[in-house]
């Protein structure tokens, strides 16, 4: 699609779910309604054509991508493809790497206090012996 002076532009649904970002057009769609999609720091809606050069402003669960439009698709392609429409900025890299580690720890560290739901094998053996039951008398 091209405008009057010529340039190239695709709907911003459409370059989300070529780009991958979301698995399908609906939830790129969904994103871009709900406000976590910005175009140079604007709110748009979905059929909002956008062109190369314009920076996107991402928001998915906790991760922020903050990316510049290197090319235009709206057709979903294989993955090696899709990352050479658009760069992304190194300090959203950074960001998004550091968010990502302190995560992992976070989960790590909550691993040891899981407290709520069924016992492991493990666990229930530890509870009869210290409450004196052996499971292998009969």
């Amino acid at each position: 699609m091209t405008d009057e002076a010529g340039e190239a532009r695709v709907r911003l649904d459409k370059w989300l779910w070529a780009a991958r970002f979301f698995k399908t057009r609906g939830l790129a769609t969904e994103a871009v309604s709900g406000g976590r999609v910005h175009v140079d720091g604007a709110r748009v809606k979905p059929s909002r054509n956008i062109s190369i050069g314009q920076t996107l402003e991402i928001t998915k669960g906790p991760f922020e991508f903050v990316v510049q439009i290197e090319a235009l698709s709206s057709r979903r392609g294989p993955a090696p493809v899709a990352r050479t429409l658009y760069t992304e900025s190194p300090e959203s890299i950074a960001k998004r790497e550091e968010l990502a580690s302190k995560l992992k720890t976070d989960r790590l560290l909550s691993r040891g206090e899981q407290l709520a739901g069924r016992p492991s094998k493990r666990d229930r053996r530890l509870l009869q012996k210290i409450k004196g039951r052996d499971g292998g008398e009969a």
